[in-house]
Parts: C-alpha cells; structure tokens; sequence
C-alpha cells in the first residue's frame, strides 16, 4: 500500500487540509459504515478502502456556497478540537460534505428526498461549481447533520502530508450510497468489527487511520451512541510520531511512551510496526 512518499532532505512539507466523512445506517444488530476502494492509479493510498474524502477547495468557504447551507450558526468553534476563523470552519464542513456528494453520491441536505441526483452529482464531478449545483436544485447543505469526531495529521517523514478531520454522519435512509467510479473503483457497507477482520486476514488495504477508526466505531452498539460520544467532547488531534527500532519503522500514537503527548486520544494500542505490507498494532 502506497502511504506516500518518504522525505529525502530536511524539510518538513506542509499538510493540506481535507475533511472526511464516515456514513452510518443502521442494520437489525448494530451498524455499518461506507467504505469506497480507491482506485490503484491513485499516488496516494491506490487500492486501499478508505471513506469518501479528499482535499479542500478554494470555492468552499465563497458567499455563494456559504448561501446554500443551514446550519453554520450551529457550529461550536471548537468542535474541531482547535481555533479556526468562522469561514475556515465552515469551509471544512462543506468541503465534507461535497466530497460525500462526489465520492459516496450521498447529499447531506434536508427535503432531497428520493430525487434523481445522479446528473447533479455527474455536473460536479465534472468540475462545475457545487454552489451553483445547489442553487438551481433547490437545495441547501444540512451543515448540522456532520459531527467531528477525530483530525488525523500525517507524520513528519512522508512528502505527502494532509490534516485531516473525520466526521461523523448518519446515511439519509432515501439515498443510495454508490462510488463514483473514477477514484474509487468499489464500495461496500461494512460492519467495522468484520471489516477489521478482513484486514487482519490480508484481504484488504487500510491506513491506520482507517483501521483505527474501524477499531474504534467497532467498541458502539449503535450510531446513536457513537454520535452522542463524539458530541460529548472536541475532536482529538493524533499526529503519529515514527521510529526506527529493530530494523522496521513503527509510528506511535498519543498516550505511547514514545510520543510526546502523553494522555491518550482514542481507544487500543498506540504503537503500529510496519511489517512489510501494513502497519499493524504491536
């Protein structure tokens, strides 16, 4: 699995930012969560389950998509576990949002009801603006309906770098979640405990910020419970520090002796070795 390429010098890259969401609904025991694979053309992450994401655009935080969504005036400034100007947070939301919308084909809107999105969703995928999109449908972004739950930070070593903030969303029961094809060649509800499994049986690819947050929706009983847990506290920050220690690299995790945050930020083991294939918990 390409985790992005590894720093030759001295420099630190920046990382950008980008927003992901985790689709949930409901099954007769617990829940599932959507997952897409990505595409193996892809520099980043090729062929690894991952949920519908991706970077931040300039056209995200504009008055013209800030004017087709509600719920902005909801948002706690710190509900992402850090101190961001009103249109960057907002920003973040949207840009979450609009990537379910392109990836997953799920828009986070009140009133869609069972409308034919799928020429709407083609439009932006085809690069016009989500803004207007919007506004000819009718339709404004639920901003309320997204929950933060955790902001992963690449490590220092890899070239490639993203801030990501992972959110939280329960799937609207009249939409159909599909992937788009294009960056994503498959996708799947999974149940986060057997998705786990199929991981540890080599079956699949997953960066460890999926898997531990597989590893971590796996510990609720249902979505009611993971959201009320996520809106209980700020979304904790985790930026994996690495080492060398015989012969392979391992990254650690806040509340590890090794790293310097020392209080712990989310559940299970906070030392991941890289085996040859995948970094797995020691």
């Amino acid at each position: 699995m390409n985790l992005g390429r590894e720093q030759t010098g001295n420099a630190v890259a920046l990382p950008r930012d980008a927003a992901t969401v985790l689709l949930l609904r409901p099954t007769a025991s617990h829940f599932e969560v959507f997952m897409v694979k990505r595409s193996g053309l892809s520099d980043v992450l090729g062929e690894a389950h991952v949920f519908p994401g991706g970077k931040i655009d300039a056209a995200d935080s504009t008055p013209a998509m800030l004017a087709q969504t509600e719920g902005i005036a909801d948002i706690k400034p710190g509900a992402l576990g850090e101190s961001l100007l009103a249109e960057q947070l907002a920003a973040l939301y949207i840009a979450a949002a609009r990537e379910t919308f392109e990836e997953a084909g799920v828009l986070l809107a009140r009133g869609v009801g069972e409308r034919d999105l799928s020429a709407a969703r083609d439009r932006v995928n085809a690069k016009e603006g989500f803004a207007p999109v919007l506004a000819e449908l009718g339709i404004k972004l639920d901003l309320s309906s997204l929950v933060p739950w955790v902001r992963w930070v690449t490590p220092e070593f890899l070239a490639k770098r993203f801030d990501v903030r992972f959110f939280l969303a329960a799937a609207p029961p009249d939409q159909t979640a599909v992937h788009d094809n294009f960056e994503a060649t498959h996708s799947e509800w999974v149940a986060p405990r057997s998705f786990m499994a199929r991981w540890e049986r080599n079956e699949i690819k997953l960066a460890p910020p999926t898997y531990k947050s597989l590893e971590h929706l796996a510990l609720f009983d249902s979505i009611e419970a993971v959201l009320a847990d996520a809106r209980s506290r700020p979304a904790p920050i985790l930026m994996p520090h690495s080492y060398e220690r015989d012969g392979a690299r391992e990254i650690v995790l806040p509340g590890d002796a090794g790293h310097p945050v020392k209080q712990k930020a989310i559940p299970g083991p906070t030392r991941l070795r890289w085996d040859g294939a995948r970094y797995a918990p020691v």
